[in-house]
């Protein structure tokens, strides 16, 4: 008789509140596409329990697990080792466990750029980073590691901007300046990529950062970190100036695809599990 397992690989999201996540949507669908006998686990955990719940999963001995909001910085104290990028960013949304050990990164920026290279590779380019939150750190560590010349943070509160370029130039060959958000921001001519990295749009199909889209050029990649709705204002108002537009969507299905490479050590189908986001956000832009 063949021998056969009724154990399924573990893996999951430690977060709170975590109900609203679709993560789990994601990776479960690609997981069943490629024939993958392992689940993703959905926790709502709060932070005084965080430490019990990450020896929980080194002794049920998942494959690794996700760190969401507000556990990115908490979660560091449990960790045996960190990747460089998390390292610099000083927060971790990823943990794998390999042999007992827990190894902590962070997929924010890495989701970003995967997303980012299928339309242009950021080495030598000019960067224009609106925000400067959690998503905004990360994506700049990464463009820095990654080549890009020069980024531009840009945010209402200055001080945030000038610690995120600080990391910038401190950790990489890559130069950033930061720059007050006052009233609409211009993008300043030699631009090669804008990057909407706040929450603003987020839900809301016709809200968008205060930015002067007539300062957009023609050539431009212009991407948005929010994934619902995929094709923000933002894009859309970049679209009809000639720029190339790129959807938060495809960061956040890199982040999982990365996720479970790092985990299991495999590749999901990143068009299974856009589709799935998207048919999600009630929207018919899978492609």
């Amino acid at each position: 008789m063949t021998h056969r397992t009724f154990r399924s690989v573990l893996t999951g999201s430690f977060s709170t509140p975590c109900a609203d996540n679709p993560t789990v949507a994601m990776i479960e669908a690609g997981f069943r596409h490629a024939g993958i006998d392992a689940r993703y686990i959905n926790c709502d955990v709060k932070p005084e329990h965080l430490g019990e719940a990450v020896r929980g999963a080194l002794a049920m001995e998942w494959a690794g697990f996700n760190c969401s909001l507000p556990h990115k910085v908490a979660v560091i104290e449990y960790l045996d080792d960190m990747a460089e990028a998390a390292r610099i960013i000083g927060a971790v949304n990823c943990v794998s466990i390999r042999d007992g050990r827990l190894i902590g990164d962070n997929t924010d920026g890495k989701g970003f750029l995967a997303s980012l290279q299928t339309v242009i590779h950021p080495a030598g380019t000019n960067v224009f980073l609106l925000g400067a939150g959690g998503a905004a750190r990360a994506i700049a560590v990464e463009l820095g590691l990654a080549g890009a010349a020069h980024i531009t943070v840009v945010n209402v509160e200055k001080t945030q901007a000038d610690i995120i370029a600080g990391l910038v130039r401190d950790n990489t060959k890559c130069d950033a300046t930061a720059q007050l958000w006052a009233g609409e921001a211009r993008i300043p001519d030699g631009t090669d990529i804008v990057i909407n990295a706040t929450s603003v749009g987020f839900g809301d199909a016709e809200a968008m950062a205060a930015v002067d889209v007539d300062t957009l050029k023609t050539g431009q990649i212009v991407a948005d970190v929010i994934p619902n709705p995929p094709t923000t204002r933002f894009l859309r108002e970049a679209k009809k100036r000639g720029c190339t537009p790129l959807e938060g969507l495809g960061m956040l299905v890199n982040q999982g695809v990365i996720g479970v490479e790092l985990w299991l050590g495999k590749t999901l189908d990143a068009t299974v599990m856009k589709r799935t986001l998207s048919d999600i956000f009630n929207t018919s832009d899978a492609e």
